[in-house]
């Protein structure tokens, strides 16, 4: 059975920091620097050759963690502000109303809350509306909570807030605000959110807009997601980094909307710029993270991601990214033996890669390098769906179209009229290409996984493939055309990586498994200086 496509969300899912890159290459901060060494594109016979002019060029890999980089809940050494109020400050007691004193204040006020439980009135639309330059700052124990009848905790369209040291809980009904988020309900830009304790709320526990910083908080057990990133406007310029996202989807969101691909520790769409850094992302009930439709220039790096229901990372219909020394470890156990017509990879890359005319970093060659996979359900799948593209009833992120040419090509013009002929039959599709695995570890014990880890049941298999076109009618890619692109074409190599265990590869068409010697000859020639353990022989 052929894969569908994760659904990207309708446009009304959606109410309406700094710049790390410079110079064409990545800023690392954050206690993960390195030397930087460029390098032009990935392919084995240039790894060690310096970038030409106008080429891509990234920095050496990060190191793959071996623990995991923010163990944030329940840390109160990261977590606990401070005991007096800062001067100048507006300090909130737990029987002042924060929306009220927030009304009251004017801009670039910080307020203080003291210790103990806060809340607003019972109105189910009373929430904090900051103005812009807002600090809120927790004193050690302070808690917002909403009691399951305020929707919203922090909503509007300030600039420059900050919020800080809070616990924020209990915000939404059970099953309530889908695709909505408590904290930056509105997306305003600026925002730092920093060394909170973010859980048990409805929806989203914070959404991210523009120029937004998200670093150092435990966003836990929320209803929806951890953290969601979407403006009508698009989001720009976004950093995560040290933050533990655990436990999300408690409202079990896929069951409500079957295929609604809206769950997970956390999803960005249509984003312009982002650093994802230093995170611990695990046991979500979901995908551990989600990059869903046009976005662009994302470097991952230096995450630990395990223990997510579905995949680690899922990276769709997007384009110019970096996954670089992540760590990923028994992701897609629980989703893997229910999908069995198609492997569960701890990173899934669907309809996505690198293109020169998408501005931003990392557009001349999208690098999976430096990772760690142990004991996921499967490794690292490059996927295409055949049927989807711009004016395809296929596509499932509806009104979306690609970045690559949108003055000429989009919804309305790739159409049955045009679609045969240039420049719409090579621009109306997202693509996976230019995609260069490289430098790897693959680690695979079945016994780990238990009795369902089969190669039958789709365990234990990295890929490239598609499936045969049929949809829709009017179609340019109907049977091989995307399978023999994506396979031959289009640029995906798999190159350097080591792998032990009994892995197995499915290549060009969904279905096709190979082992090591067929995925290494032709006519795939793929991993062909990698290594390959099984039993403890290479």
């Amino acid at each position: 059975m052929e894969q569908r496509a994760p659904n990207g969300p309708p446009a009304a899912w959606y109410r309406r920091r700094r710049n790390l890159v410079a110079g064409g290459i990545l800023l690392l901060v954050g206690g993960l620097s390195t030397t930087a060494v460029l390098v032009a594109d990935g392919d084995p016979a240039h790894k060690a050759k310096p970038a030409p002019p106008g080429a891509s060029a990234t920095v050496a890999a990060v190191k793959a963690p071996v623990t995991p980089p923010a163990k944030v809940c329940g840390n109160t050494k990261l977590l606990t502000g401070p005991a007096q109020a800062p001067a100048g400050a507006v300090v909130v007691s737990t029987s002042q109303n924060l929306s009220t004193l927030t009304a009251q204040s004017p801009a670039g006020t910080t307020f203080w809350l003291s210790p103990g439980r806060h809340r607003l009135t019972n109105d189910e639309f009373v929430q904090v509306v900051p103005k812009d330059g807002n600090h809120y700052i927790g004193a050690p124990g302070a808690i917002l909570d909403g009691a399951n009848r305020n929707r919203y905790a922090f909503t509007g369209y300030a600039k420059d807030v900050v919020i800080s040291h809070l616990t924020i809980q209990n915000f939404g009904k059970v099953r309530g605000n889908n695709d909505e988020g408590v904290v930056n309900h509105d997306s305003g830009t600026g925002w730092t959110v920093e060394a909170n304790t973010i859980q048990h709320n409805a929806g989203a526990g914070v959404m991210l807009g523009s120029k937004n910083v998200l670093r150092g908080n435990c966003l836990k057990d929320n209803g929806q997601y951890g953290f969601n990133a979407y403006s009508p406007q698009r989001v720009a310029s976004i950093t995560l980094q040290g933050n533990e996202i655990t436990g999300n989807n408690t409202d079990d969101w896929e069951t409500v909307r079957p295929g609604c691909g809206c769950t997970g520790g956390g999803k960005f769409w249509a984003v312009s710029g982002a650093i994802v850094r230093g995170n611990w992302i695990h046991d979500n009930r979901g995908a551990g993270m989600w990059a869903d439709t046009n976005n662009t220039a994302f470097a991952i790096e230096g995450n630990y991601i395990a223990g997510n229901y579905a995949e680690g990372i899922v990276y769709e219909i997007s384009y110019n990214a970096s996954i670089r020394g992540n760590t990923f470890i028994r992701n897609g156990i629980g989703k893997g033996p229910t999908n069995t017509g198609f492997p569960t990879p701890a990173l899934y890359i669907s309809e996505s890669g690198a293109d020169k005319r998408v501005p931003g970093m990392f557009n001349q060659t999208f690098e999976v390098s430096g990772n760690v996979f142990t004991d996921n359900w499967a490794g690292v799948i490059l996927w295409e769906n055949a049927d989807r593209f711009a004016g395809s009833a296929a596509n499932t992120s509806s009104g979306s179209s690609t970045l690559v040419n949108p003055s000429v090509v989009n919804n309305a013009s790739c159409n049955a009229q045009n679609i045969k002929n240039e420049p719409y039959v090579g621009d109306c599709r997202w693509r996976t290409q230019n995609v260069r695995v490289h430098d790897n570890v693959f680690s695979l014990d079945p016994d780990n996984l238990g009795d369902k880890c089969a190669s039958r049941s789709g365990c234990g298999y990295n890929g490239i493939f598609s499936n045969w076109g049929t949809f829709p009618e009017w179609s340019p890619y109907k049977a091989r055309t995307v399978e023999d692109s994506i396979t031959f074409h289009q640029g995906n190599r798999f190159f350097s990586n080591t792998y032990s265990g009994p892995w197995k590869f499915m290549v060009h068409e969904q279905g096709n498994a190979v082992n090591w010697a067929a995925w290494q000859g032709a006519p795939y020639g793929q991993d062909q200086d990698s290594v390959i353990k099984v039993n403890g022989e290479r």
